[in-house]
């Protein structure tokens, strides 16, 4: 079968890019598999973050596979054209990934113009339905592009009732969200925590470590779990890493740290990670809290998992469905800052971490790519 993903890869960063990427992989041990990437992901003006592009010394996408970055997000003309140069490697499949609908205009043209020359079907990977943060007109967007699609992938419980708003009778499938594989195999604790030593100057080598790791949106409740450190430190001598780009005033945060007196207690990497760094941040951890306020399902979890840590999760969107409670973690109510310090102060005084990890361990095998590929080729069958 001839396939093509249309949308964000490498050299762009970010979860969709690799996500795209670790897919094309897969896919392409039995199948002709191309990418079409965007030249212009996000004009400079509406991109929040510092940089676009991954500075990764390593490009995870086969070297066979066809890599062309030509898409502009912005420019109706180039929809055109990046449609007409896709028809004519006559595919018979389409994968668009789907989670913002600003590029909906976009994927929409060029989908139409697809099938339409070629009778390709359109398969949506939907990691939303709808945003974290909503913006009028989204509706009619998510209307418009899931228009063109024949098939949808969705990977939580939560997406899926979304989805049924938008889509009637068209085929779907919940598998979970996969394992993240891309950013090497498993370091040793105490290796890790050396190598934060050395590269980040974070000493934490007679530390305790919970992580906050990932793009810092507001959505992602992070100072919910700043709060819940004076009462943890009571009980617990730990250390917060909060690693990640600042999608938001980095200054209140830092500011509210200071204000608690937690400098000493907290540490912020306020950068994009490369992936060959990101294992270490991990692995050098007891564990993982995820603190949100607002969610579908999270990629960290997939990242946790791979390095066979717990994780402490808020009751929202499709993560009680992963993360399992008081087995590979705990769920816990959100915005409630009282019941994060109780979960990481209970997961340190029972002395969890080994039993949770083992779990974790266990647990990761429902989440490969192997199962998630033959979803794929499963549902596009009908």
């Amino acid at each position: 079968m001839k396939i093509i993903i249309i949308g964000t890869a490498y050299p762009l960063r970010g979860a969709m890019a690799q996500l795209n990427g670790i897919l094309a992989n897969y896919l392409s041990e039995d199948n002709d598999v191309e990418i079409f990437s965007f030249k212009r992901q996000y004009p400079k003006l509406l991109f929040p973050g510092k940089s676009q592009e991954d500075t990764s010394g390593n490009d995870i996408i086969k070297k066979e596979i066809p890599n062309t970055q030509i898409l502009d997000s912005i420019n109706p003309f180039n929809w055109r054209s990046t449609a007409r140069k896709i028809a004519k490697k006559n595919p018979d499949l389409l994968i668009l990934r789907f989670w913002i609908p600003f590029f909906a205009p976009a994927f929409y043209t060029i989908c139409r113009y697809v099938k339409k020359k070629t009778g390709a079907k359109v398969l949506f990977i939907c990691d939303n339905v709808i945003p974290h943060e909503h913006r009028p007109g989204d509706n009619f967007l998510i209307k418009l592009i899931f228009k063109a699609g024949d098939y949808f992938i969705i990977h939580s419980k939560s997406v899926e009732e979304d989805l049924k708003k938008f889509v009637n009778g068209k085929p779907y499938k919940l598998t979970p969200h996969p394992i993240y594989n891309i950013f090497g195999e498993a370091a040793g604790k105490e290796e890790s925590k050396r190598f934060l030593k050395n590269d980040f100057n974070i000493d934490v080598e007679n530390e305790k470590v919970i992580l906050f790791f990932g793009y810092v949106r507001k959505y992602k409740g992070l100072n919910y779990l700043i709060e819940a450190m004076p009462d943890i430190l009571k009980k617990i001598k730990v250390r917060l890493l909060i690693v990640g780009e600042f999608y938001e005033d980095e200054s209140v945060t830092k500011d509210r740290i200071r204000d608690l007196k937690l400098e000493k207690n907290i540490s912020v990497v306020s950068d994009y990670v490369p992936n060959e760094k990101v294992k270490y941040f991990f692995c050098a951890s007891d564990c993982v809290v995820l603190p949100y306020i607002d969610a579908t399902q999270s990629g960290i979890t997939q990242i946790a998992y791979y390095y066979d840590k717990p994780v402490i999760a808020t009751d929202v969107g499709g993560l009680s469905e992963v993360v399992l409670n008081n087995k590979t973690g705990f769920i816990i109510e959100p915005k409630n800052s009282k019941a994060i310090a109780d979960s990481v102060i209970r997961f340190y005084e029972d002395d969890l971490e080994e039993k949770f990890s083992r779990n974790a361990g266990e647990e990761k095998k429902n989440y490969s790519w192997e199962t998630f590929t033959d979803a794929i080729k499963n549902l596009v069958k009908h």
